[in-house]
């Protein structure tokens, strides 16, 4: 027996029932998709659209169930995860970085061989090695963060690209750029000072200051990098931009280009300031390396003129006044290294301290919450290992590769 259908006011509509056709004042308009009324948003839609009948079939009336629950019963959806916050803890992850951190410099050595010896670089295991950089950015920044900070001397332009690398991925999700755009930037900063080979050595590693023709030459290794990095099959635009832009500055008066600010993008003002700040904090042979602080500041005083003045202020706020893996002298005379920032008081992080210069001796490692007033200890001053004869990367180990 076919079912009879039946034509009610849209008034008269209710949750549950099955519509047929939606009626107007003109003529019969069948809906495109038959079917029940769940919602009441969909009740409020054929109202909106000047929707006076609709037909309906009440033997498929859903009558006792509830279509649409009252607002206060419905289960609230979970949050969608948040990918710019760190997945994993530091210690799940410190071990991996470790692996990944001599790793990349590993192919950075190998890099720079192959390019001494006129070979085409393996650009895949680079991009393999510095999605890999930015995956464990992704699960916890301050673990390639911490080991950027421990510095080998006569191995500057190995670690400087690695560090720079890690660095810009740092704070690129700092600033919640697309994952995409920060494996660009890291392959770029990876590869951004490989032009230095083709430098010659005693301009390269000289101590002093250049005479204008070494200088000259020395402003060729951004030129002799692009043409490298050129070359390499594969390398997106954005990868060779760093590779350009890294010495160009806002004044006009970087090279190789003089670029003005209506030249440089976002991605090459960030470049400039990470590049520099590296190069201020690293120790040479030839010199030792500025404490962040003491570097911030110089950011901070060429802002505007060299550096864009907010990213500046971006990049103190991501790596805090004293980033991971710094060390520092509390006021009670114990000595340690910054664990973990400290957002809301950026001036008490968390230090694992492990020495004690009262007593000149190692004491038991311990962490110090600084924004914690039991502890009544606040950061006097970052130091340098050598001021204390400490084996840094002793206590490292110790301090965050125990278990």
């Amino acid at each position: 027996m076919e079912n009879k259908l039946q034509r009610i006011a849209l008034s008269d509509l209710q949750l549950g029932m099955y519509v047929v056709s939606v009626v107007n004042p003109k003529k019969d308009v069948k809906v495109k998709s038959e079917g029940y009324i769940l919602k009441q948003a969909t009740v409020d839609k054929l109202i909106k659209s000047g929707i006076k009948e609709v037909e309906i079939d009440p033997s498929k009336t859903k009558v006792n169930e509830a279509a649409e629950k009252p607002e206060q019963e419905q289960k609230p959806k979970a949050p969608e995860p948040d990918i710019y916050q760190d997945s994993h803890s530091f210690g799940s992850e410190i071990h991996k970085a470790r692996a990944l951190f001599d790793d990349a410099k590993s192919l950075q050595m190998k890099l720079i061989h192959d390019i001494g010896q006129d070979k085409q670089l393996n650009i895949e295991e680079v991009n393999q090695t510095t999605n890999a950089i930015v995956d464990s950015v992704f699960r916890n920044r301050d673990a390639l963060s911490c080991l950027s900070r421990l510095r080998i001397k006569d191995e500057y332009l190995i670690e400087h690209s690695l560090n720079v690398a890690i660095l810009m991925s740092i704070f690129a999700k700092h600033l919640r750029l697309g994952k995409d755009i920060i494996e660009q930037l890291a392959l770029g900063a990876f590869l951004h000072d490989l032009g230095k080979i083709k430098v010659p050595d005693h301009i390269l590693h000289k101590p002093g200051k250049f005479t204008d023709a070494e200088y000259e030459e020395m402003k060729r290794h951004v030129n002799y990098g692009v043409e490298i990095v050129r070359q390499q099959p594969g390398i997106p635009p954005l990868a060779l931009e760093i590779v350009q832009h890294h010495h160009e500055r806002l004044d006009g008066r970087g090279y190789p280009n003089q670029l003005g600010a209506e030249d440089l993008d976002k991605y090459a003002r960030m470049i400039a300031i990470v590049d520099s700040y590296d190069a201020m904090t690293a120790d040479r042979v030839y010199k030792q390396g500025m404490y962040p602080i003491q570097a911030f500041k110089i950011l901070r005083a060429e802002a505007n003129n060299g550096y864009d003045q907010e990213l500046v202020e971006q990049f103190i706020q991501c790596l805090g006044v004293y980033p991971v893996g710094t060390l520092v002298k509390l006021t009670s005379g114990k000595l340690g290294l910054i664990s973990k920032l400290n957002k809301s008081k950026p001036l008490n992080p968390i230090v694992k301290v492990f020495y004690n210069t009262r007593l000149n001796q190692t004491i038991a490692i311990e962490e110090l919450d600084l924004s914690v007033a039991k502890y009544q200890d606040q950061i006097e001053c970052c130091i340098k290992p050598e001021e204390f004869d400490l084996n840094l990367l002793g206590f490292f180990k110790l301090a965050f590769f125990q278990g």
